[in-house]
């Protein structure tokens, strides 16, 4: 891997700038730096603010056909450097090799997608009441989108978010998480290198609070995508009201997962391990907790233990690794303090239940796999995000119940459920208050789809047509003929 040096900068009109403060990156695994990155406290922002809005009323009237252009080229130049920057993401972020290689190719299918969709912009003709009246409907770029991304899947969210507003015809000012600046910037060193022009793609680090809030004061930012905790969220949606700014928002989950009695149970197990372990549990649409009906709950909750002790948990640049560190000690803590308060309740633990110190885990933010069952549905790692590698397993007796359960939380992203009953996949689906629902799999993020909630877990949609309208506004247009 190249020095890391090379990625302390931010990135305005179309140049790499440095700053005479920086802050620190560290490997959740060891504890140590790795980088350093600019540290605006709100300056910077202002620059790429003037940069954006002069950009764009060129960028918009380009073709749909040239911005995809440049968009098929970033993703090309991801591919070609695709090893390179999966190693700086399993460093910067903790998680194992092959699920950083899997991110940066997710990230590249979203690319490619909205290069595409973005020829698909279409608008409408309307049929008038009168004679001499011819209406129309248009779409067109927003204006300057501020992008702010999180620190679970750093690559992933930067394209999911960037490549629709760019298709759009919107310029950019991105904003990564303050953990995991280095990926998002090497990203962005490619899409620099496609020729994109001056202005249209700016990225900046630094005090999270300061940049959000010159964004959040400047009307000529027009729109603000986040993801992130639902706290944060709601204070962003608050302030944004100030100039009705359009906002979209993917905020925290607590994401349930029914097993009736009629489901695969092999399956089941199967598909509830690749999620909740994915990416050490530190994921938005990741399961929260596991329903399962109460005849067939030990052997689910058998079948679960036999897969998840199969899983190595390590540095993610050891190719055996399947679960790397949580992002940074105090996750690690909170997640432990969670699992300290279901087991003063009364949960047993099955398997783990330890912050993991010794040896090759010293220094590192690794936390053992984790599953509890005789849990109830007020302890706190039912009710919060939990956000780790832990999985507490509930039991339930009728359909009825479950739901009604599931759907007091205040969040509602994503839910999944295994049956095989037919007329039971329609009836829960309808029933189930959440903006995603998985029956028989857990997989969700696809560049095709609307990825969102509803609830306190967000608003709008990344993903599809519909996360392309995320950055469009409709224009009526009413002509009278003579």
């Amino acid at each position: 891997m190249r020095s890391l040096d090379r990625l302390n900068m931010c990135w305005i009109d179309g140049r790499s700038i440095t700053l005479p403060k920086s802050f620190s990156v560290f490997n959740p695994a060891t504890g140590k730096e790795i980088g350093n990155v600019p540290l605006d406290e709100g300056e910077l922002t202002t620059q790429a603010i003037e940069s954006a809005w002069a950009a764009f009323s060129t960028w918009s009237k380009r073709s749909a056909g040239e911005r995809a252009t440049y968009l098929h080229s970033w993703a090309d130049r991801l591919i070609e450097h695709k090893r390179e920057l999966a190693e700086l993401l399993s460093m910067e972020q903790g998680k194992p090799m092959l699920e950083a290689k899997e991110e940066i190719e997710g990230a590249v299918e979203f690319i490619r997608w909205y290069a595409e969709e973005g020829k698909r912009i279409q608008g409408e003709v309307l049929t008038p009441l009168r004679a001499n009246q011819r209406i129309s409907v248009i779409r067109q770029p927003v204006g300057v989108a501020a992008l702010i991304t999180p620190w679970n899947y750093p690559a992933a969210m930067v394209t999911r978010k960037v490549a629709p507003a760019l298709a759009a015809g919107c310029t950019v000012i991105l904003k990564p998480a303050k953990e995991t600046p280095l990926i998002a910037i090497a990203l962005f060193e490619q899409l620099m290198a496609t020729g994109i022009p001056a202005g249209v793609a700016n990225l900046v680090t630094g005090e999270a609070a300061k940049i959000a809030q010159v964004l959040l004061n400047d009307h000529r930012v027009r729109k603000i995508s986040f993801t992130g905790s639902t706290e944060v969220g709601k204070r962003l949606m608050s302030q944004a009201a100030a100039q009705v700014k359009r906002i979209s928002l993917e905020l925290g989950g607590n994401a349930p997962c029914i097993v009736f009695s009629d489901a695969d149970i092999d399956l089941a197990a199967e598909r509830i391990v690749l999620n909740k372990f994915e990416n050490c549990g530190q994921m938005c649409n990741g399961i929260n907790v596991v329903y399962v009906h109460e005849t067939i709950a030990s052997k689910l909750e058998e079948r679960i233990i036999q897969l998840v002790k199969r899983m190595k948990v390590g540095k993610g640049s050891d190719p055996d690794v399947k679960i790397g560190p949580l992002i940074n000690q105090r996750e690690r803590q909170k997640v432990h303090e969670l699992v300290l308060d279901a087991k003063q309740q009364g949960a047993t633990l099955l398997l783990g239940g330890d912050m993991l110190e010794k040896d090759e885990f010293h220094q590192g933010a690794f936390y053992a796999p984790t599953i509890m069952n005789q849990v109830h549905q007020n302890m706190r790692c039912v009710q919060e995000e939990i956000f780790g590698p832990v999985l507490p397993i509930l039991t339930f007796q009728t359909e009825e119940e479950v739901i009604k359960q599931v759907n007091q939380t205040s969040y509602g992203l994503a839910a999944y459920f295994f049956t095989k009953d037919h007329n039971r996949v329609h009836r829960v689906s309808e029933a189930l208050e959440f903006g995603m629902i998985g029956v028989n799999g857990t997989s969700l993020s696809v560049p095709q789809a609307p990825f969102g909630g509803i609830k306190e877990s967000g608003q709008g949609r990344e993903g599809g047509t519909y996360g392309l309208e995320e950055y469009l506004e409709l224009k009526y247009i009413s002509t009278i003929l003579d």
